[in-house]
C-alpha cells in the first residue's frame, strides 16, 4: 500500500470515528449513535473483500474503543467490526451491485456488530450496558445505520474503488 493510500484510509477512519463519537452525540437515542465506522468497514468489504475489511474493522473498532468518552472494555468494538468486515466481505459476490442488497448487507452487519458488542459486554460483565437494555438498543442501532446508508456507503465505496491498487496481469 502506498503512502498516499494509507493516508487517505487514515483520514477516512479518523473522520468517521470523530463524527461518530463527537458530532453524532446530539442525535443519540439511549446512548446509541449512527455507526459510521461500521458503514466504512462494510463499504471496504463490498469493494475490497473480507481480508482487507477485517483488518480495517480491527483498526476502526480499536479507534472507537479508545476514543473518549469510551465507557466499556476496550476491544469489544474491534472484535465486532472484525467479524462484520469478514462476513460482509464474504457475501460481496452474492450481494450484487443493487442498492437494496447493499442496504440488506448494512442491516445484517449492523445487527451482527451491535449484537457481538452487546454479548461481549455481557460475557465480560461490563456494567455499561445491562442485558435488558442490549435488546432494546440493537433495533435502534440497525435503524440508524440503515438510514445513514444512502449518504455514506456510496461515497465510501467510490473512495475504496479509487484507492484500490491496480491489478497486474501475469
Amino acid at each position: 500500500m502506498t503512502l498516499l493510500r494509507a493516508l487517505a484510509l487514515t483520514l477516512l477512519l479518523t473522520a468517521a470515528v470523530v463524527l461518530q463519537v463527537a458530532a453524532f452525540d446530539a442525535v443519540s437515542y439511549d446512548g446509541v449513535v449512527p455507526n459510521l465506522a461500521l458503514l466504512v468497514v462494510v463499504a471496504a468489504a463490498l469493494v475490497r473483500g473480507p481480508d482487507f475489511a477485517a483488518v480495517l474493522g480491527f483498526a476502526s473498532g480499536l479507534a472507537i474503543d479508545l476514543a473518549p468518552p469510551a465507557d466499556h472494555v476496550a476491544g469489544r468494538w474491534a472484535l465486532a467490526l472484525v467479524v462484520v468486515g469478514y462476513l460482509a466481505g464474504r457475501v460481496r459476490q452474492d450481494a450484487g451491485s443493487s442498492a437494496m442488497s447493499a442496504v440488506l448487507v448494512v442491516a445484517a452487519s449492523s445487527f451482527v456488530g451491535t449484537s457481538i458488542f452487546a454479548l461481549s459486554g455481557m460475557v465480560l460483565g461490563d456494567p455499561a450496558l445491562p442485558a435488558t437494555e442490549a435488546l432494546r438498543v440493537i433495533p435502534v442501532a440497525v435503524l440508524y445505520d440503515v438510514l445513514l446508508t444512502p449518504f455514506v456507503l456510496p461515497l465510501a465505496m467510490r473512495l475504496f474503488r479509487r484507492l484500490q491498487p491496480h491489478q497486474v496481469a501475469y
